[in-house]
């Protein structure tokens, strides 16, 4: 059974996916932190008829007490993007939010597992190893940028062109980053052949790519992705909490590749190159990587291209992250 700190729970992702966290049968203890309105988030969750837990803490004062002695740290604290932002317009705000959060959890929780939701994935993602490691605590196999949400897409999407697809079975492999181009999706290797022509290939492959701006637009200025998102993460919480209990299970993840160093190998021959993180499917065990996952076959020529795309922008967003750390 696991303790789940969610930081940043009363916000528009934060709300939701407290609440399908508190539906999880695996759950005990849900922290729920945010510096405004969590107590009556609390409060309000605390009242369905499961047996989990539930506490808030609020504000700075209460962050260290909220990551305390937890198994589990879901990140989706940060502001949300509005229409003609960027997620690299996003990054001056929420990188010293994330940062700020997983020195708290390094400092009260070193081994616990950080699921990075918060924008953009691609940078926040390396801020929390720069931090982890300048405590002195960090393990690759323990921190996730969460990229489940272009897995969702690719499937639903799919479903869309071939409507005899099952979404809630399809799997298509998705490579990179959590950001425009950087998403790759391999689907000439999906769970089912969907016999895409080259034109339904290059345009499925767009609407993945910046299917959140769909919702942005959507939204009006509203907001973005929260609802999808908040199922994504709750998936991949909930496909990470299996693992803990000894269930094999394979979810996609922006991860560090030194979690697997033989499996890098193949990553990198895809046209990673010397990147140090990648999204890529991870097979899931109770201290987390426990592999990276085989791809089962050979990505096209189109997908390749998409690839090394995918590599360049990634190599700025990463470095850009590591900065940050570094000029902090």
């Amino acid at each position: 059974m696991v303790s789940v700190a969610i930081l940043g729970a009363a916000g528009g992702i934060g709300q939701p996916l407290s609440l399908l966290m508190k539906l999880n049968a695996g759950v005990t203890k849900l922290h729920l932190y945010d510096i405004v309105n969590v107590p009556g988030v609390a409060a309000d969750i605390s009242h369905v008829a499961t047996n989990a837990e539930v506490q808030s803490f609020l504000g700075a004062g209460q962050l260290a007490a909220a990551v305390t002695k937890i198994d589990l740290a879901i990140i989706p604290a940060g502001v949300p993007r509005k229409p003609g932002m960027t997620r690299d317009d996003l990054f001056k705000i929420n990188a010293g939010i994330v940062k700020t959060l997983v020195e708290a959890i390094a400092a009260h929780s070193p081994q616990a597992f950080i699921a990075v939701i918060s924008n953009p994935v691609n940078s926040t993602v390396p801020i929390a190893a720069e931090v982890l490691k300048a405590k002195g605590v960090f393990d690759p196999r323990r921190l996730f940028g969460v990229t489940t949400l272009d897995v969702v897409r690719a499937s639903r999407f799919a479903r869309d062109l071939r409507p005899g697809v099952d979404a809630a079975a399809l799997r298509v492999p998705v490579v990179g980053g959590h950001s425009g181009t950087t998403i790759v999706p391999l689907l000439s290797l999906a769970s089912t052949r969907l016999g895409l022509s080259d034109e339904e290939t290059e345009e499925l492959t767009t609407r993945i790519q910046f299917g959140g701006d769909e919702v942005v637009k959507a939204k009006d200025g509203a907001g973005s992705a929260t609802l999808s998102m908040a199922y994504a993460g709750a998936r991949f919480a909930d496909s990470l909490i299996r693992a803990i209990n000894g269930d094999a299970v394979v979810e996609p993840a922006f991860i560090a590749l030194a979690a697997d160093p033989d499996g890098a190998k193949e990553v990198r021959g895809l046209g990673a190159g010397d990147l140090d993180y990648f999204a890529v499917p991870v097979e899931l065990g109770p201290r987390g990587v426990q592999r990276i996952a085989q791809l089962g076959g050979a990505p096209t020529a189109f997908e390749r291209k998409a690839i090394a795309v995918a590599a360049e922008a990634l190599a700025a967003n990463i470095k850009t992250g590591a900065a940050f750390v570094a000029g902090a």
